[in-house]
């Protein structure tokens, strides 16, 4: 019984402990809310000492509102972003009451700004080429970050030009509490050139190889013009990527390349650059698989795959075969397909088993087409040299080929075609952005013959009329014997529709040694593209020539055509243009065949032929081999002879370089150059860039080609030989052409060499 009622005791003393534990609970719990609640609310935000930093620019990054309750946290978080922005030396908050509540003032301190940025010590540069290789200008914050970093741009910049020692310190000089005056102070010293480049640990590829792959070249005799020889952080960074590219080409796919080791000679302007190469072992490939390929069957996709099991693993040749597949796919409208390469390494037997992931994707449809950056070009010129419409499947094909077409007008600086795909649509959308260029072009050429002496060429073209397409070409050539005036106008899309018309009109005298001749007369032609890359023209001429001053001793040849005779003739010929570019091929060719036919009606009755081919072949190092060769036949029929002036005249800068006009060819027994009714030429060229970023290019060349008359024997060992070299420049203001050929066997009063130069301008 007594135990009994001590249990119940107990049970009603834990009661009531636990009834108090929990009311005192609940009572810290409203008194924490109600602090809450009642804590000091921020009723104002004030900013003090801010002058050239806008009061909305300060409350943008404040996250302390009015009406909200005080955060010692958010002003502390406030001060962070404030400090973020660079322009504050130092920032403070103080806290008064007010209207019930808390008012927070934010005390900044701005930096000084910027007066003026000047450089002492700089004497290879004036001081605003320097001004246009960083971002400080006066007016600025004098943010220190900002100050060094712009001392390390003009440190890269030195560098990039040779000054390998340069040291650039950042000096600052107060004015007055809110101003200082910023100067660099620049000890340029000696410029460095690369002495020599050496390589250690390569055993499998040679040092002369590693060296043509690599940008990084040593000072040469050409230095001057190619701007190779300077030391470059960032180039010798790419060459090393570059030589394990070239190892791993070669199965060497665990190739190590160190940091370059520099060391300076006594003098301090030369440096040795050594490049340290773990080659490790040569992979061969293993299996081939693919997985992951539904549309296209694996024989389809490994078709024309360049690697196969057995060979030794070369990564440029599987990159080009997964560009290869995805080609496949591109130009069926998988626009998004993509093919992952799985390399799989067995060490013991040195194989690389190679799995291709494939993933397909969904046919995409051409969306919409937008064209900007034409402010003088009309959109129609642009649109109608697309291969694709709006509505079409996507073709990677065709859409490098309307890049092409319109780079090709040459109305453009850039061409940029720029898809945008719509994937919840399966559509791509195509921007093409182009930026124009002035097309009207000032050329001038000169040169010298035994006929013509000094010649001046002078031409004047308008190679987009209106933003409409339209080629306006105004021509004269001047010398002492010359007189040739031309204009032509060519509408590419006559009345809209996708033909060539064309018309020019000419007047031309000329005196030769034993005569003269005038002519005038003009042309209308039509032409027509019939497919993509094949075309043809046909184009009507009339020709009025008169034959004057004929000398007593004169051949009789000469002596026949004296007198004014009309050629009345037609004119059609056909092509084939692959070609990448038309002002600076690499690759693709053109085939073209011109005939006349003259007869129809007027004074002259003869056929002419001619066949001319050109091929472009890219080669490693961005250089191009290009062979040319040209066959032409002239005869007159219905008892009429072959004019004078339509025969072959070969020797100059577009025929056979090093020998002048009509000189690779046959002459009477008065020594006169009478051309030939059969022609042919071959031209080989190897054209490589000297520096690309300005598009200057050199040529080497071999000319060989002779024109010979009827009554000749053909004789290949008649065709006269030349070779040398030049120069091309694509420049903003035209191209440019400087050649210089050796005559290789000159004959008498032949010259031994001859250099033509072709310059263009534009206005």
């Amino acid at each position: 019984m007594f135990e009994e009622k001590a249990f119940a005791m107990e049970q009603l003393r834990f009661k009531v402990l636990a009834a108090i534990f929990l009311s005192i609970v609940l009572l810290s719990v409203s008194i924490a809310s109600v602090t809450a609640e009642s804590g000091p609310l921020v009723t104002a935000i004030e900013l003090e000492g801010n002058r050239r930093i806008s009061n909305e620019s300060i409350y943008a990054k404040v996250r302390s509102r009015i009406g909200d309750p005080f955060s010692k946290n958010t002003v502390q978080d406030d001060i962070r972003q404030l400090y973020g922005l660079g322009y504050f030396d130092d920032i403070r908050v103080d806290i008064d009451s007010f209207e019930g509540g808390v008012k927070l003032i934010f005390v900044l301190t701005e930096k000084p700004s910027i007066t003026s940025v000047d450089f002492q010590g700089n004497k290879e540069f004036e001081a605003k080429d320097l001004r246009e290789k960083i971002t400080l200008t006066a007016g600025a914050i004098a943010n220190i970050a900002l100050i060094n970093d712009n001392a390390g741009k003009l440190v890269s910049f030195y560098q990039s030009e040779g000054y390998w020692l340069v040291n650039v310190l950042p000096v600052i000089r107060e004015i007055s509490k809110d101003a200082i005056a910023l100067t660099y102070q620049i000890n340029e010293g000696p410029k460095v050139v690369i002495k020599d480049i050496r390589t250690e640990g390569n055993k499998a590829i040679s040092t002369k190889e590693i060296k043509k792959a690599i940008k990084t070249k040593e000072r040469g005799i050409l230095s001057f013009i190619t701007g190779t020889g300077i030391y470059q952080r960032e180039q010798i960074r790419d060459d090393m990527e570059r030589i394990r590219e070239l190892y791993q080409n070669r199965g060497f796919l665990n190739v190590a390349v160190s940091e370059p080791e520099i060391s300076l000679d006594r003098d301090r302007k030369k440096l040795s650059i050594k490049l340290s190469i773990s080659e490790g072992e040569q992979y061969r490939i293993g299996e081939l698989r693919f997985t992951g390929n539904k549309v296209f069957p694996e024989s389809e996709l490994s078709g024309n795959l360049k690697i196969a099991s057995g060979q030794i693993f070369n990564r440029g040749a599987l990159r080009s075969d997964i560009d290869q597949m995805l080609d496949i796919y591109m130009e069926r409208g998988y626009a998004q397909a993509d093919i992952d390469p799985l390399i799989d390494v067995d060490p013991k037997n040195r194989l690389a088993n190679i799995t291709f992931s494939v993933a397909e994707g969904e046919i995409f449809k051409i969306g919409r087409i937008s064209i900007s950056g034409n402010t003088k070009t009309r959109d129609k010129v642009i649109r109608r040299e697309m291969r694709l419409d709006e509505g079409d499947i996507f073709n990677k094909k065709l859409l490098k080929r309307s890049y092409q077409r319109i780079n090709n007008l040459n109305y453009f600086e850039t061409v940029d075609i720029a898809p945008y795909p719509r994937a919840e649509e399966n559509r791509i959308d195509l921007n093409v952005r182009v930026k124009e260029k002035l097309t009207g072009m000032l050329s001038l050429g000169g040169g010298y013959s035994s006929v013509d002496k000094f010649m001046v060429m002078g031409e004047i073209t308008q190679g987009n009329l209106f933003g409409k397409g339209l080629y306006l070409k105004l021509k004269a050539d001047l010398s002492a014997k010359r007189k040739n005036y031309n204009i032509s106008l060519r509408d590419p899309w006559f009345m809209d529709k996708p033909i060539t018309a064309s018309t020019s009109l000419f007047n031309e005298s000329f005196e030769y040694p034993d005569y003269s001749k005038k002519s005038t007369g003009g042309s209308v032609g039509f032409g027509k593209e019939f497919s993509e890359y094949v075309g043809g023209n046909i184009t009507y001429n009339l020709e009025s020539v008169e034959i004057t001053d004929v000398k007593s001793d004169a051949s009789s040849l000469i002596k026949d055509q004296e007198g004014k005779k009309l050629t009345s003739s037609i004119s059609p010929s056909a092509w084939k243009d692959t070609r990448d570019n038309y002002l600076d091929p690499t690759s693709g060719s053109r085939y073209a065949l011109y005939t006349t036919f003259a007869g129809l009606g007027g004074d002259n009755y003869f056929v002419k032929g001619l066949a001319d081919s050109i091929w472009y072949y890219p080669l490693r190092w961005s250089t191009t081999f290009s062979l040319r060769g040209r066959l032409g036949y002239a005869t007159g029929f219905a008892g009429k002879e072959l004019p004078l002036y339509e025969r072959f005249y070969a020797g100059g800068i577009n025929t056979v370089r090093g020998l002048g006009f009509g000189e690779a060819g046959p002459t009477n027994a008065e020594g006169e150059k009478i051309g030939g009714n059969l022609e042919m030429i071959l031209n080989v060229e190897y054209i490589f860039p000297l520096v690309e970023d300005i598009k200057l290019k050199g040529v080497t060349f071999f000319d060989y080609g002779s024109t010979f008359d009827k009554d000749d024997k053909f004789s290949l060992s008649d065709l006269r030989k030349t070779a040398g070299f030049g120069f091309r420049w694509l420049s903003p203001f035209g191209p440019l052409r400087l050649e210089w050929g050796f005559n290789l066997d000159p004959k008498e009063d032949e010259s031994a060499n001859k250099l033509e130069f072709s310059i263009g301008g534009m206005f």
